[in-house]
């Protein structure tokens, strides 16, 4: 194994230990997974993109998509919770202050996106929330619609209108405890649901303009450059972990039960085959075209941002086929929870409506072989 991928091993121990051994609870009660994220940092993969210099890693998208991907087989919360976290960091790295480095690296900061707002849903490129100068300070005011991890992080890289009303928006790292600053309520819902994903509220918090992350008015840029590409492959990822932990959960039902009339499986059933197979075929096609997207971008191809667009929707829709094949291939037994495979199903929902939704990517991916400008 080379250098570059050892830390495979380190995710394989977690993932398949203490990740695997809580995720039903975890989709049972919605808890948040943080013995999970503690085993992360433990195994220092919290920092896997930070930079050497910091105390991280230094690796790049590549380990960022085929660690969530394996941390989704197991658990898609976790996975959800580690992609945010991922993401945001690969902005702090950029523009934050070494020290709030240092701490996301070693895991003691937790960092998420707050992007999407009530006030233009997924059209997360459309902050309506503002930032205005205020006694020396900025006033952040915004209704977030949904942040990952919004009650556990420990700031979060936010979007807002740009100050100056030059430009297009403004990000800033803002603080949890910031006053002003509220998570609403506890989430509840139907799949991934240990990621605490809640909407934020800002009325009247406060950070200083030092808090700023790129520049005012480009906040466009950073979520094009340093946001979209890594995190649609690790979406595409999280797909693809689902789809796989599903499919193998589903193998071991359909190879390991027998009809007691006949003594066969429900494997020597050619339609049960036959279900598998197209399982099998839509996993391997979304992961391929990952692996390719991957490659794109670290080989600079003219092609890297199609391939961006691209992923995330194909494996956000292929997940949804396979985890419905899933469900029909095991039956009655499939809503029990032994099984395993309902909780893949509900959680496999999540990344078509995740912004950008797959709607929006068919728009973009249309717009651009067209030669139209994305936005």
């Amino acid at each position: 194994m080379s250098a570059s991928n050892g830390y495979l091993k380190k995710v394989e121990e977690v993932a398949a230990g203490p990740v695997a051994a809580r995720a039903a609870e975890v989709d049972r009660s919605g808890a948040f997974p943080q013995h999970a994220v503690d085993a992360l940092a433990a195994a220092g993969l919290m920092g896997l993109i930070s930079a050497p210099a910091v105390g991280g890693m230094g690796l790049g998208p590549r380990a960022a998509a085929f660690t969530v991907e394996r941390i989704a087989r197991e658990c898609g919360s976790t996975a959800m919770v580690l992609c945010m976290h991922y993401a945001g960091v690969n902005v702090l790295e950029q523009y934050a202050p070494e020290a709030v480095r240092k701490d996301a690296a070693a895991g003691r900061h937790l960092s998420t996106l707050a992007f999407s707002e009530a006030g233009s849903r997924s059209m997360f490129w459309a902050p309506t929330g503002t930032a205005v100068r205020s006694n020396g300070k900025i006033r952040l005011d915004a209704s977030k619609s949904w942040v990952t991890s919004a009650s556990k992080a420990s700031a979060y890289v936010w979007s807002s209108k740009s100050v100056n009303g030059g430009g297009h928006s403004t990000i800033w790292l803002v603080p949890a405890g910031a006053g002003g600053i509220r998570p609403q309520g506890r989430f509840d819902g139907l799949g991934l649901r240990g990621n605490d994903s809640t909407p934020v509220t800002a009325e009247g918090a406060l950070v200083p303009e030092s808090a700023m992350l790129g520049g005012d008015g480009k906040g466009m840029d950073v979520m094009l450059q340093s946001v979209l590409p890594i995190f649609n492959a690790m979406t595409a990822g999280v797909s693809v972990g689902l789809m796989e932990g599903a499919t193998q959960r589903t193998i071991a039902h359909v190879s390991g039960t027998q009809f007691q009339h006949s003594g066969a499986m429900i494997a020597d059933l050619p339609t049960v085959r036959a279900y598998v197979a197209r399982m099998r075929i839509q996993c391997d096609m979304a992961r391929t075209l990952l692996t390719d997207t991957l490659d794109a971008l670290e080989g600079g191809r003219a092609d890297a941002m199609l391939r961006v667009l691209e992923c995330k929707a194909a494996a956000g829709e292929a997940a949804t086929q396979v985890l419905d094949l899933a469900m029909r291939v095991c039956g009655g037994a499939a809503f029990r929870k032994d099984v395993g495979v309902d909780r893949y199903f509900r959680d496999g929902r999540a990344c078509s409506v995740m912004a950008p939704t797959t709607d929006q990517l068919y728009d973009f991916i249309g717009r651009a072989v067209c030669g139209l400008p994305l936005f």
